[in-house]
């Protein structure tokens, strides 16, 4: 339980991050989409599957740029 906790966190504070809530939702859809097709030869539109792909490629390259970026520290009081 504490693995998915700090998969869907983005370490600044305690909070679900939306983004990474999103990007896997949107992973999970297209790998579900995949095995349909692969295994049980469940037909996926190619536009939904190919928008779903870049919804996982964007939220994973904002991610990864989080860590990159300058963090604001907050203002003690």
């Amino acid at each position: 339980m504490k693995m998915l906790h700090t998969l869907f966190t983005d370490g600044t504070d305690d909070g679900i991050s939306s983004k990474r809530a999103v990007t896997i939702a949107a992973f999970l859809l297209c790998a579900a989409g995949f095995i349909g097709d692969l295994v049980w030869d469940y037909k996926v539109d190619p536009n939904v599957y190919e928008a779903m792909m870049y919804i996982v490629i964007a939220g994973l390259g904002f991610t990864a740029s989080e860590k990159f970026s300058k963090q604001k520290e907050k203002d003690k009081e």
